[in-house]
């Protein structure tokens, strides 16, 4: 079997790739990546070069590409360039499946099933900041048509959370196959046996206001925290976030390469997901897996994911997230207790075997039922 998929390497999704290409190959399936969003940084493509060598039988071909993404403004011609792109790789490549991690690609105009996995999307994620839609414009026209379309086209839509494909199904279309698939992540990547320290990290874009990493700067904290990721958005501008004093005891670092992240998440003793807006969240995960007891904003897809798993704090409410990182650091036996349930739930629900063996039964029922028909 040979799957073309595509990433960007922006975000998250640019490490959920990873885990998915790689389970792929050492099972033996031929891929071709695509990326879209930037060229990668040479610490970025170490993994694909790596299963270039050792990847068995299968063969890995990557393709890097600087178009801009679906929701990045003024993107309408790239995303037009972008698809004429994929459709020449289609025909030359001749994969059996197409697995987009961009809405837009779903309605590309080709005879090979299509599964479009809905990570997150722009308006969901304006409702979670600011409380109402976006206001019209002819930009968020484009963008609610050109998500629509690609949602309405695609073969099958898969989603990381029950959550996310209620926001799909609310804000866009009702798809004509849909899943929920979590996303995973590979344990052995991770230490959680070493020694913690009071410390509390959180990682993700700084300029996303989705991810509200500016609430651990609103009261002091009962710990020292780090705040790890970029505060500089795709168009180049600094976030406001960290500009001006901010608390004794935090500590920012825009850049982290996984060696150093991986260290970091060891040593700490509370990972903080102060997110309005998360359909998934691979930091956490990440964390868990690392020893990390769960500080979350009680909203709805992290319930989802982590019920029984971490502490919940009110939706944006600083005092309410110091009182609970206040509970676990005052209390290491109920710390360890959290961090142990959270690694469980982890490895028994989020790992990236588990992940790419729903993918592979998908894409075998989908390429089976376009062989019949």
């Amino acid at each position: 079997m040979h799957i073309l998929v595509t990433a960007d390497t922006v975000g998250g999704v640019w490490t959920y790739a990873r885990e998915l290409v790689t389970g792929l190959v050492r099972r033996d399936i031929d891929v071709t990546l695509v990326s879209f969003g930037a060229i990668p940084a040479p610490g970025q493509t170490g993994w694909i070069e790596q299963l270039q060598r050792d990847g068995g039988t299968a063969r890995l071909i990557y393709h890097p590409t600087a178009f801009k993404l679906e929701w990045m403004q003024d993107s309408q011609a790239d995303m037009e360039a972008s698809a004429r792109y994929l459709r020449e790789l289609v025909h030359e490549a001749k994969p059996d499946l197409l697995h987009f991690n961009q809405f837009y690609y779903g309605a590309l105009d080709c005879d090979v099933p299509r599964v479009v996995v809905a990570h997150s999307d722009l308006i969901g994620w304006w409702v979670a900041v600011h409380g109402i839609e976006p206001p019209a414009s002819p930009w968020i026209s484009w963008y609610r048509e050109a998500v629509t379309r690609g949602l309405r086209l695609a073969t099958a839509v898969m989603t990381p959370s029950q959550w996310m494909m209620e926001q799909v199904k609310r804000y866009y279309v009702v798809p004509r196959i849909t899943g929920v698939i979590y996303n995973g992540r590979t344990p052995a990547l991770f230490n959680p046996q070493l020694t913690k320290q009071d410390r509390i990290v959180t990682a993700g874009r700084v300029w996303d206001l989705g991810k509200n990493a500016g609430l651990l700067l609103k009261t002091k904290m009962p710990a020292p925290v780090f705040i790890v990721g970029s505060d500089r958005d795709p168009h180049g501008e600094t976030g406001r976030l960290l500009v001006g004093d901010v608390e004794t005891g935090v500590n920012f670092t825009p850049h982290q390469d996984e060696k150093q992240m991986i260290q970091l998440l060891s040593q700490a003793a509370i990972y903080a997901t102060p997110s309005r807006y998360e359909p998934f969240g691979l930091a956490a995960l990440e964390a868990a897996l690392s020893g990390c007891a769960l500080v979350v904003s009680d909203i709805a897809p992290l319930r989802e994911l982590w019920e029984g798993g971490a502490i919940f704090f009110r939706n944006n409410d600083a005092e309410a997230l110091r009182l609970a990182l206040e509970l676990l650091i005052s209390d290491p036996g109920l710390r360890r207790k959290c961090a142990n349930l959270a690694y469980e739930r982890a490895r028994r629900n989020f790992s990236a075997d588990r992940m790419v063996e729903r993918y592979l039964a998908l894409y075998r029922s989908l390429t089976a039922a376009m062989a019949v028909a």
